[in-house]
């Protein structure tokens, strides 16, 4: 028992037969063995038990010796210890990828497959970076000091996006909700699980098994149980908090047209202000009546969701302080 465990452990193809030949002994069984072989829910049975008996996050497809010695140098957790990360933090981390972040795809010179994630912000930010990387202890942080432009990013290698970041968002059954970054993460799951290696034999985009289905309402996004800490990491590359010229404090979402998500966020913050779309390209979420400016401070403050941090938060921070000086705002319910 403790052998099969093992040996069906990691998340490939190799795991998925073995599985598959030693659960077929249960045939074996008189009068019942076959039918509980070819009932559709053994191997989904047989791998709870795997994973509940490990307790260990599983590998996407296979990571070779070379690829784990190049970065057994980092400061990576045990794998176990991984589980303990709180699933806010992970919604916030996929919320701001969804933003400002981007898993990159790309041909080697040798014609090869390379992935990585990368998240890329303001220089200034690089707090926010530091703070992601010091939870994940995963990934590299570069600078670029470029004058017009100065920027940094966080680097996740794919061994560590197989063994850590993707088992985990499967784990905790956390996704990507914008197009562009759930076409991403489904290539690249395509590409782990079947050890695929060659970029220029990779599939067209239609024959790429979508691994999850986005919401097709906005209700069915507001019940998405990680719905609420994703729009907080959303927030933080797309989200701004400022003074109109006529002294209105606004909240404002813009990203491209994704209509039910923004219809979402109506939901969630209970407006009924119109969703606006700008050159036929962006949507665009903004309020600033006395109830919603109310209901945002209560979303970010009171709710105990995952709290933004960075520039982010100290623009909201000032954003508050602006409010509480405005005799519109003055008698609202300011955190303390």
């Amino acid at each position: 028992m403790t052998a099969f465990l093992g040996y069906v452990l990691p998340y490939g193809q190799m795991s998925l037969w073995g599985a598959t030949v030693i659960t077929n002994l249960m045939s074996a069984i008189p009068w019942v063995g076959q039918d509980i072989v070819e009932s559709e829910n053994i191997t989904d049975y047989s791998y709870t038990i795997v994973y509940t008996t490990h307790l260990m996050l599983p590998t996407i497809g296979i990571v070779s010796e070379h690829a784990l010695k190049k970065w057994n140098k980092n400061t990576r957790l045990d794998k176990k210890e991984y589980l303990s990360i709180p699933s806010s933090f992970l919604a916030f981390l996929v919320g701001l990828i969804d933003g400002d972040g981007y898993i990159q795809i790309t041909r080697t010179t040798k014609g090869f497959i390379a992935i990585k994630l990368v998240i890329s912000i303001h220089l200034k930010d690089i707090s926010t970076l530091e703070y992601i990387q010091s939870v994940l202890n995963l990934g590299k942080i570069t600078i670029n000091r470029d004058y017009k432009s100065p920027n940094c990013k966080l680097i996740i290698n794919r061994t560590d996006l197989q063994e850590v970041l993707f088992p985990l968002l499967l784990y905790h059954n956390i996704f990507f909700l914008t197009e562009t970054r759930r076409t991403q993460f489904n290539l690249a799951m395509f590409i782990l699980k079947e050890t695929k290696k060659v970029y220029d034999k990779l599939p067209i985009k239609e024959e790429i098994p979508l691994l999850f289905k986005l919401p097709e309402t906005a209700l069915d996004y507001v019940n998405l149980s990680f719905f609420k800490n994703w729009i907080v990491g959303f927030t933080m590359s797309e989200g701004s908090f400022f003074i109109k010229k006529n002294n209105d404090g606004c909240f404002q979402l813009k990203q491209r047209i994704h209509i039910m998500l923004f219809e979402a966020f109506k939901l969630i913050f209970n407006t009924n202000r119109k969703i606006d779309i700008e050159k036929g390209i962006y949507n665009q979420f903004s309020v600033s009546s006395k109830a919603d400016v109310q209901t945002v401070i209560n979303f970010f403050s009171f709710s105990g969701l995952h709290p933004l941090i960075g520039l982010k938060y100290i623009s909201y921070s000032k954003w508050l302080i602006d409010l509480q000086n405005s005799s519109r705002y003055a008698n609202l319910n300011f955190p303390k």
